[in-house]
């Protein structure tokens, strides 16, 4: 199970995705740079106000969670590989959260946004998660091959 490549990544996946949902993404500064807000998926907090983000550590959370689980669908390739995908388009659909909010923000604090190194380890996960979908679809050649030869 842990031995195939596809695994691993799957496994890199999940830790990255979960390091991820507590991290500061960036962090918001007014014009004069005295003033700095940190951004994370879990809100931004401003001296007036709480800017609530749940919707980013939710799909966070959720695309963690679907690729700890596909791990253990290594018996059941064409599942395991559809969730992947789903998966994929779970991280494409918090990228792009993830800009509308920035931009919302923006725009209501009237104030820049600086990023943080650690904003891209969603597309991190996001890449590692294709290695993955490329692996079992290499798997399920193999085996298919195999068949054909029986």
């Amino acid at each position: 199970m842990i031995q195939r490549i596809q695994s691993v990544y799957l496994l890199l996946v999940t830790i990255i995705l979960a390091c991820a949902s507590f991290l500061s993404l960036g962090y918001f500064s007014s014009d004069n740079g005295v003033t700095q807000f940190p951004f994370s998926p879990l809100g931004l907090s401003t001296p007036a106000e709480t800017y609530s983000t749940w919707a980013l550590f939710s799909l966070l959370v959720l695309s963690a969670v679907l690729a700890f689980l596909t791990i253990f669908l290594f018996k059941n390739r064409p599942l395991q590989l559809r969730i992947c995908i789903f998966n994929a388009l779970i991280m494409l659909g918090y990228i792009a959260a993830l800009v509308f909010f920035i931009f919302k923000l923006k725009s209501s604090l009237d104030a820049g946004f600086f990023l943080d190194w650690k904003i891209c380890l969603p597309v991190v996960a996001l890449i590692l998660n294709y290695l993955a979908i490329r692996g079992i679809g290499k798997d399920e050649v193999l085996v298919r091959s195999y068949d054909r030869i029986r």
